[in-house]
């Protein structure tokens, strides 16, 4: 019996050896990515993975996507561990945000595939109406009020008050930083990147690579 329990003893403690390992690299990981070093980051998670395909292989191809997405601008690499992702974790904690970044993804990727930066019919006429919208909310806003003087002049106030708030919410750009992270960070959402390249096209020279220590104005 003395042997059965040795060797019971020594799988115990190869799993914990095993649990331990992940454990270290995951944080070795975190560590290096909050560090700027991404490259070292993902080749650590990488070394985390295990061959069981269990949820906690999940939760690192989930941190690998959201490296490859927001911080190194590969949305093909970061398609293929949100769907390795969603098929370990379907119903997981980041299930609803990885199917929202994916479809952006999809776009993205195909744009990166083709070399052509036109934008979808459908989210052009989306634009089209939301600045028709904006236009007419502003003609509204500045024409004169047949109300009297004092509703105008608290219109006028409160304009002032919403544009001087607006101006105040800016965002320095930090190492490693995209417009998909900026959006992510403020927006909890990639999708939103265009609108901050609208708001700073006058300084955004390249989309693609942000200066470190550039103020950026957050709409």
């Amino acid at each position: 019996m003395l042997p059965i329990f040795f060797i019971f003893g020594l799988l115990c403690g190869c799993d914990r050896l095993g649990a331990s390992r992940h454990a270290q690299l995951v944080e070795d990981a975190d560590s290096k990515s909050a560090q700027g070093d991404f490259e070292r980051a993902i080749n650590l998670y990488e070394a985390a993975l295990d061959d069981s395909e269990s949820v906690r292989s999940a939760e690192i191809h989930y941190k690998l996507a959201l490296l490859y997405d927001d911080k190194l601008n590969d949305p093909i690499s970061a398609l293929h561990h949100f769907k390795r992702y969603l098929a370990l974790s379907p119903d997981g904690p980041h299930a609803n945000e990885v199917k929202k970044s994916m479809k952006h993804d999809e776009i993205a990727a195909l744009t990166a595939l083709s070399g052509d930066s036109v934008i979808p019919r459908s989210e052009a006429a989306q634009l089209r109406n939301e600045n028709l919208n904006l236009r007419k909310e502003l003609e509204a806003r500045t024409g004169p009020s047949r109300s009297g003087p004092e509703k105008s002049q608290a219109n006028e106030a409160s304009s002032r008050k919403i544009a001087s708030k607006k101006a105040d919410r800016t965002y320095v750009v930090q190492s490693g930083d995209t417009l998909f992270s900026i959006s992510r960070k403020f927006y909890r959402s990639p999708k939103r990147w265009k609108e901050i390249l609208n708001a700073n096209e006058k300084t955004i020279h390249d989309p693609k690579k942000l200066t470190v220590g550039q103020t950026l104005v957050i709409p």
